[in-house]
């Protein structure tokens, strides 16, 4: 454990070991911090935070700290932090609203400088945050979503697994999974096939879901008309299922 003389760190925090902290730092009494985690100069860490084993936190972040919520009332909330995440310089991570609940961040995501995780947001695994993009609250990212740069994501929205956001895009609707966006407000413009490729997904696969994609966007049914579609000429291979249970489940609606 490396910690500088200078950091200002409660004696009730629970610091594991090889933990480093730089100068200037603040971790407050109900914060953890996992094991081989680095914490940069002039960090913030606050509330009742949880932060997982092997992390990398740059100058400035600010983690755990009252919500930008007026409904909040000083109750118990949480920031639960998982494993291997980047987060780079001034991002800013808020503590949840109601009582008991948890803002979310799963393993090996990667936050830019100035990204913003609002209050209740739930990221999961291998998302990519590019610089000054924002969620507000309850908003979920699931895994390996990518936001380009001065993305903004409505509050309760949803950016579904190994889509893509367009820079300065503006996401008021849900983000199907595997598709690009852009556009203000948002449009979906295709199937992400680099990012289906750089994931491994099958080319059997990926035309199963091209097709399914032309049925949503392109043939002039509305959405109820283009899944049963879906569902009745296209083989229900996992992620087919999915993008149809997705959608489904929508309670904003999806972005056309």
């Amino acid at each position: 454990m490396t910690i500088h003389d200078t950091a200002v760190i409660s004696p009730n925090a629970k610091i594991s070991e090889g933990v480093r902290i730089g100068p200037w730092s603040v971790i407050g009494e109900n914060v953890k911090i996992g094991k081989n985690t680095e914490i940069a100069s002039n960090v913030v860490i606050n509330g009742w935070t949880s932060i997982g084993k092997n992390n990398k936190i740059s100058p400035g972040a600010v983690i755990g700290t009252v919500p930008q919520d007026v409904k909040y009332d000083g109750a118990r909330t949480y920031v639960k932090i998982g494993n291997g995440n980047i987060i780079r310089e001034y991002v800013t991570i808020n503590r949840a609203t109601e009582p008991e609940t948890a803002t979310v961040v799963g393993d090996n995501n990667f936050f830019m400088a100035y990204t913003h995780v609002a209050h209740n947001c739930k990221v999961c695994n291998g998302v990519t945050m590019v610089n000054f993009s924002g969620l507000s609250g309850h908003s979920v990212l699931e895994d390996g979503c990518v936001l380009a740069g001065m993305v903004g994501i409505h509050q309760g929205a949803r950016v579904g697994r190994l889509a893509m956001a367009g820079g300065l895009s503006k996401v008021v609707k849900d983000i199907p999974p595997f598709a690009r966006a852009d556009g203000h407000p948002t449009r979906i413009y295709g199937l992400n096939t680099i990012g289906l490729t750089r994931n491994n997904i099958s080319t059997p696969v990926i035309e199963k879901l091209k097709k399914a994609y032309k049925i949503l966007f392109r043939s002039g049914m509305n959405t109820t008309q283009a899944l049963k579609k879906i569902e009745e000429e296209i083989p229900l291979v996992d992620e087919i299922q999915y993008l149809i249970n997705f959608i489904r489940e929508s309670d904003r609606g999806i972005c056309k």
